[in-house]
């Protein structure tokens, strides 16, 4: 299918693009927390894919290359976010920037427990410094084998494995008050 689409056959694209389009959001949103944004990488992603067809090379697993092209397109959007917050954070106020916004603890049902953990998780997940939260996005969200994860991140399976550990380490620190 991937030589097909490279060759130009308009169909293969569209699988391809039906086949990782719903992963790639999945694990995009995990490094954004927004899913528009999240679905604004990932059409970033696969145009970026139709555009660059032809420098992949069957060295490596295609989904490897489709993951990294979003993993750094979700980068550049991170940056693009941290200037502007940085911006948006020097024209307020002393009084402003010290602000705090009260916890607020959910004390009924079940549903809203759930999603109070899952945002715990997703907010743990998106403090996770950057090489550990990729590691830990590709592994446990998006249940890819190390091997994969070391092609797509550029370091070694030990590498990987002892980040995924620490990330998990400072995970279960930072959520230790759920258990």
């Amino acid at each position: 299918m991937i030589a097909r689409f490279q060759s130009g056959d308009e169909r293969a694209y569209v699988e391809l693009v039906n086949r990782y389009r719903d992963r790639l959001t999945h694990f995009v949103f995990q490094f954004l927390g927004e899913i528009e944004q999240a679905e604004d990488v990932v059409q970033d992603t696969m145009l970026k894919l139709y555009e660059k067809k032809h420098y992949y090379r069957e060295i490596a697993k295609f989904s490897t290359w489709i993951y990294t092209i979003a993993r750094n397109l979700a980068n550049t959007e991170l940056r693009k976010r941290k200037r502007r917050k940085t911006t948006l954070l020097s024209r307020m106020t002393r009084e402003e920037r010290q602000y705090e916004i009260p916890a607020v603890q959910p004390d009924v049902g079940q549903d809203i427990q759930n999603e109070f953990v899952a945002k715990r998780i997703q907010a743990a997940i998106q403090d996770l410094p950057e090489h550990f939260k990729t590691v830990i996005i590709l592994r446990d969200i998006q249940e890819l084998s190390y091997d994969d994860i070391s092609n797509i991140v550029g370091v070694p399976l030990g590498t990987v494995k002892s980040r995924i550990n620490r990330a998990r380490l400072q995970l279960q620190a930072e959520l230790k008050d759920l258990r």
